[in-house]
């Protein structure tokens, strides 16, 4: 019953409820069908603490502006899934911060926002350097008054077998896909507190879940990123920050460009969709976590593989 109310019949909730603060007794001259819904409001409102205005109307539910005015700072969004991202959340309203470590591909995606009609800025940053980080947060935070998601996209991959990888390598991946979302997640994380909302989305990967050959540091820094999710989820969830991890498949991008063609063949055969997926589907989950359609999601990883796992 509750199902019903919540969103499609909640113009009529309001109307009723509006009807209904004026004299409880036109109740009875309402459809039996609308008595009934009034009844399982009232009681999802004493289980929940919500009423039928605690919830947003229609308009502000469109999917066209699901983040509006919503501050997203993304890392890694020059390219690939992170580039996809802040796109996704140009088109969805969002002020989209951009953040990646060359300026050439800042300028670039912050340029491709605002084609869209969206307000965006980009900064140089390295999530390796906390100062860094910590400078982006107060100038975000001091321009817009605050940030309402961040987006931990940036990664990469040095690979080679436990045998053969260097510690150096092993270092670098750990650096930049662990010690930087924890970096970036603590430097959000007061303000989001303060303001008693906010989202947290870090990149985690399959890899992370079921290891790959080849990929030690990877492995270890994306199944790292889901204890982060899990932890954070924990202990920022009572102050109204949601924070949930994204675990893609194989995904078509700049990192695979020089793949030769059979592994990608190969590949392909693991997952029963047999393509690829494409940046713009990850940036699809990215932006429904985000918004407010994801209210009630917390500490989940959420695998999108075209199917690989099953």
């Amino acid at each position: 019953m509750w199902l019903n109310f919540f969103p499609t019949r909640q113009y009529e909730i309001h109307r009723c409820k509006a009807y209904l603060q004026v004299d409880w007794t036109k109740k009875l001259f309402l459809p039996r069908a609308w008595q009934r819904e009034i009844d399982a409001t009232q009681q999802f409102g004493r289980l929940t603490g919500y009423t039928a205005s605690s919830f947003p109307n229609r308009a502000a539910m469109n999917p066209a502006h699901r983040l509006a005015r919503k501050v997203s700072l993304i890392t890694g969004a020059a390219q690939g899934i992170g580039l996809a991202t802040a796109l996704k959340f140009a088109r969805e309203g969002a002020i989209v911060i951009v953040c990646d470590i060359k300026q050439a591909g800042v300028d670039d995606a912050v340029q491709q926002c605002q084609a869209l009609g969206a307000q965006a800025v980009g900064f140089v940053l390295n999530v390796t350097d906390r100062a860094g980080i910590d400078l982006v947060v107060a100038k975000v935070k001091a321009d817009f008054g605050r940030i309402d998601v961040l987006v931990n996209n940036a990664g990469i991959t040095q690979d080679a077998r436990l045998q053969k990888m260097t510690v150096e390598q092993f270092d670098r991946v750990i650096d930049v896909n662990l010690r930087g979302v924890f970096h970036c997640a603590q430097a959000v994380a007061d303000v989001m507190v303060a303001q008693g909302s906010g989202v947290i989305l870090n990149a985690s990967s399959v890899v992370g879940i079921y290891g790959n050959f080849g990929q030690t540091n990877y492995a270890a820094s994306k199944f790292g990123v889901i204890g982060f999710t899990k932890t954070w989820s924990r202990e920022l969830g009572p102050k109204g920050v949601r924070v949930n991890a994204v675990a893609p498949g194989f995904i078509a991008t700049p990192i695979l460009a020089t793949v030769p063609d059979k592994v990608l063949d190969e590949m392909k055969a693991r997952v029963p969709l047999h393509r690829l997926g494409t940046a713009e589907e990850i940036a699809n989950v990215y932006a429904f976590l985000a918004s407010d359609e994801a209210s009630y999601i917390n500490g989940a990883v959420i695998e999108v593989s075209g199917g690989m796992s099953v």
